[in-house]
């Protein structure tokens, strides 16, 4: 393949960043509205992975939900399990006030996360009333065993679903936690990165400033070199989904 062949793909896999020209509808010309569930294991993660696309689809006039597996119990040393989930789920609906997104809480506790089949049925109950068009959660090649939990917990979801919705996997971290990530679709996140930043930044427990958001700024930066623009968010695609949804660009 020539090197303008491949500059012309990578280019065409960023979605346009404006809202009245992201392609976030089912067909072209629909004007349906869409719900998007960005399930992490901890507060920060769906902000972390996917805050760029989250308020892009939020500003578009789609309902963005944020579903968090656990409050982060475990995530603050020196505090209790009640303390830092109080703190942590405030945080988490700081974040999702500038993303326009509605925070959702599973029951499951930050370290000891189970795959059972309580645990499944509880997932399952809550993708069930949520009927989302669009899921996206963490690739399930990942070092933190909670983000392994909910990833096979939405995967679950939407075979229990008979694959109704689109089921797109994110990326956390990549090569410390994610591994093994090859993309398939971009969104180019330019014009919401700084609300992406300041979402991330809510999360002052974890120390965001200048502790996992240095390599998300990285990632997202890295990420836009190769799909062509400032700044992109990755993402892999379930080549099984329904090729309904056009809210996450061209693959590659």
């Amino acid at each position: 393949m020539s090197d303008m062949t491949r500059r012309n793909l990578l280019q065409s896999a960023a979605v346009l960043a404006t809202a009245g020209m992201l392609p976030a509808t089912v067909n072209a010309g629909d004007q349906k509205k869409l719900k998007v569930v960005v399930a992490g294991a901890h507060p920060d993660d769906p902000e972390s992975s996917s805050g760029g696309t989250m308020a892009l689809y939020a500003d578009a006039g789609h309902e963005v939900v944020a579903l968090y597996l656990t409050r982060g119990e475990a995530g603050i040393h020196g505090k209790s399990h009640e303390e830092a989930a109080k703190i942590r789920s405030a945080e988490a609906e700081e974040a999702c006030k500038i993303l326009h997104a509605r925070p959702l809480f599973l029951t499951q506790i930050d370290g000891s996360t189970e795959l059972n089949a309580d645990r499944y049925d509880e997932a399952w109950k809550a993708i069930k009333e949520e009927r989302p068009d669009i899921l996206i959660t963490h690739w399930p090649i990942d070092g933190h065993r909670d983000h392994r939990v909910i990833s096979l917990l939405m995967y679950d979801t939407w075979l229990r679903a008979k694959k109704k919705f689109e089921l797109f996997y994110f990326e956390v971290e990549s090569g410390q936690q994610t591994q093994h990530f090859g993309p398939t679709h971009y969104v180019d996140i330019t014009s919401t990165e700084e609300r992406k930043r300041r979402a991330c930044y809510a999360h002052p427990s974890q120390n965001a400033e200048k502790g996992f958001y240095v390599l998300h700024d990285e990632m997202n930066r890295f990420r836009g070199q190769e799909a062509g623009v400032q700044y992109a968010e990755a993402f892999i695609r379930h080549n099984q989904s329904g090729n309904r949804v056009l809210g996450l660009g061209s693959g590659v």
